[in-house]
């Protein structure tokens, strides 16, 4: 009879190990499946955002290629010498790349840099910044006033060094300023245009700036990023904030 007992107990607590062990089965595989589907969503929505970068960069060089033409033309009348600007910025996790530009300052630029120090109009002083840069060609006024200058920056997306919309690219001294918050901007591809560049661009301070990618990578998604492109067309046609 005892033996009977034993073996009953002996049998039941066999069935709640095995109940157990399936209900930790189960457990683990709908554990397994939210980060499989969690990381299905997030590689899709980096392709998205990829095939959006490469497709619309694509398209409006196309479509600009007529604007291009017309401004080399015009940069190259204005003042004889290369038709683009190349400057090393910080990309995605701290990797240098060359940033292009329409040039829009004299060929001795970066030499008359240094003797203007002392009429930086950047708020904080991080960036610098001038409303009559005499640097600056009379070409170069106009094209920064409507941001055509930027427009060779299609080529940086679609090598993949930029996307459409995203921080935009520090220079290296700039990167020195950070904190260690700040520098979550570089774990992001920088883009053309972001929440900065449509607020008033040179006219935010430059850790208003980095405030506003912050937020732009906490809340960052194909929807903010569309409105963001739309946003960026008055902006431009605006001009507020451009010198």
């Amino acid at each position: 009879m005892q033996h009977i007992r034993g073996h009953s107990k002996s049998h039941r607590a066999q069935e709640i190990e095995r109940l157990m062990q399936m209900g930790k089965k189960r457990s683990n595989f709908h554990m397994r499946l939210k980060v499989s589907v969690w990381e299905w969503t997030v590689a899709f929505a980096k392709f998205l955002k990829t095939f959006i970068d490469v497709f619309g960069s694509l398209i409006l060089l196309i479509l600009l290629s007529p604007l291009f033409l017309i401004t080399a033309i015009l940069i190259y009348i204005n003042d004889p010498g290369p038709i683009f600007y190349v400057a090393h910025r910080v990309g995605l996790n701290g990797a240098y790349f060359g940033f292009i530009k329409f040039r829009s300052m004299y060929i001795n630029a970066d030499k008359m840099k240094d003797q203007l120090m002392e009429q930086n109009e950047s708020a904080d002083g991080v960036l610098f910044k001038m409303k009559n840069d005499p640097r600056v060609t009379r070409i170069g006024r106009f094209i920064r006033r409507f941001s055509i200058d930027e427009l060779p920056q299609l080529f940086n997306v679609l090598k993949g060094d930029m996307s459409l919309v995203g921080p935009r690219p520090p220079l290296p001294r700039e990167v020195m300023e950070y904190t260690l918050e700040d520098r979550k901007r570089l774990h992001v591809k920088p883009g053309i245009t972001c929440l900065w560049q449509i607020k008033g661009r040179s006219e935010i301070p430059f850790h208003q700036q980095v405030q506003l990618d912050m937020q732009y990578i906490r809340s960052q998604g194909i929807k903010n990023d569309l409105l963001i492109l739309l946003k960026t067309i008055p902006a431009v046609i605006s001009g507020r904030g451009a010198y």
